[in-house]
């Protein structure tokens, strides 16, 4: 097995156990995460509210009991979308082959317990791409532009760092591309960095200070910022730091830069809105997370668990580079396996499926960079020849 495929298959399960442990205690505090099941949550659980069809009624999801979210079902779309295409993505291509998946491809969506349309289970911001694109006939490239800024686009972005293993200035600028039809300002910014961070973890024989640092290369305005906080806080925290004493240094680290609030259901009125000097919270606190417990994969994904908040995509982000680093020997299988059962889902088959596509698309930009490195060493052949000449 070439190692693309197995880090693919580590990757895509550290994101789907991220997400479906962290489904349980997404939207509370650690305090309330520690009340309501006893103590840090340690592996499945069932949801935090027992009445969970009509608690909230505008997103009426049976989170935990080992469900996959959002997460990752739109990371499982986004992977079609690459095995249609077969190569690079842009905005355009990406709209093309999402939209008609959105609102035409029944599947099982766990949280709703029935098939369903994908339309019918992402939240809001993710519906946007089909009014914006497909209603409101926007530019694919800018059609982000006023949508609520959050980890949208970004908690999917995985497959495009994967595809693009090695060379994370590529996998930032397809995603940047990419997420224009989603999400704008540092939510478009976070999409860029979480697929770098993929693409720089999938090196062989890497480390998390390698990856955070080629992230920080490529950041911008205050998702850099952000990022250097956290990044700082997680490198200064003594190897005995407990589970409270990490969690606490991190977020904050990124207080400063997140619009939410400290009651992350009740957000602040500025919340969530264009800003050059803010980040969303989730994918910093995911590389601190991995920083801080040296990108282990069970302690890694349930610091961010535990972490509440947007505890599913930080979870998700951080079991993808978790994965990605330590691959198959690392994934907790015991994890997955109750995962898929629960959710009705074959990971086999979507890890195979990118891998088909990824290993297609690393061998013909291999060709492709052959080729520009011989007309670019023609080019510059010539120049030096030419300047020979007028000097004779």
């Amino acid at each position: 097995m070439s190692w693309i495929r197995e880090r693919t298959a580590a990757v895509l399960a550290g994101s789907a156990i991220g997400d479906a442990l962290g489904g349980a205690t997404e939207g509370f505090s650690p305090e309330q995460i520690q009340t309501r099941y006893g103590g840090r949550v340690t592996g499945i659980v069932p949801p935090f509210h027992a009445d969970w069809p009509t608690r909230r009624p505008i997103s009426p999801y049976h989170k935990g009991d080992g469900h996959i979210t959002d997460d990752t079902l739109m990371t499982q779309a986004l992977i079609e979308v690459y095995a249609a295409r077969r190569t690079h993505l842009d905005a355009y291509s990406f709209t093309e082959e999402l939209i008609p998946l959105l609102e035409t491809r029944f599947r099982w969506i766990p949280e709703l317990e029935r098939e369903a349309i994908l339309l019918h289970r992402v939240f809001l911001p993710e519906k946007w791409i089909v009014s914006r694109v497909k209603v409101g006939h926007a530019d694919p490239r800018d059609a982000g532009v006023g949508n609520a800024v959050n980890c949208g686009a970004a908690m999917y972005m995985a497959p495009t760092g994967i595809v693009n293993a090695g060379t994370p200035r590529r996998a930032y600028a397809e995603a940047i591309d990419m997420a224009g039809a989603h999400q704008t300002s540092y939510g478009r910014e976070a999409a860029g960095l979480f697929a770098a961070a993929v693409a720089a973890a999938l090196v062989p024989g890497t480390t998390i200070d390698r990856v955070a640092d080629v992230t920080l290369t490529l950041a911008h305005d205050g998702s850099k910022a952000a990022l250097e906080s956290v990044v700082d806080a997680a490198r200064r925290l003594p190897r005995s730091a407990s589970d409270d004493e990490i969690a606490s240094a991190l977020r904050d680290a990124i207080r400063p830069f997140d619009t939410v609030g400290e009651i992350y259901r009740e957000p602040l009125l500025d919340a969530r809105i264009p800003s050059r000097t803010k980040s969303i919270e989730e994918f910093p606190i995911a590389l601190g997370m991995l920083i801080a417990y040296g990108a282990e994969f069970r302690p890694s994904i349930l610091g961010a668990v535990n972490y509440g908040r947007d505890a599913d995509s930080i979870a998700s982000m951080a079991g993808s580079i978790a994965g990605a680093i330590g691959g198959p020997e690392a994934v907790a299988n015991d994890w997955l396996a109750d995962i898929a059962e629960a959710s009705r889902v074959d990971f086999h088959h979507y890890a195979e499926r990118l891998a088909d596509v990824a290993e297609e698309i690393i061998l013909d930009d291999a060709l492709k960079l052959q080729e520009e490195l011989e007309a670019l060493t023609t080019v510059s052949t010539s120049k030096v020849r030419a300047s020979e000449r007028t000097r004779g």
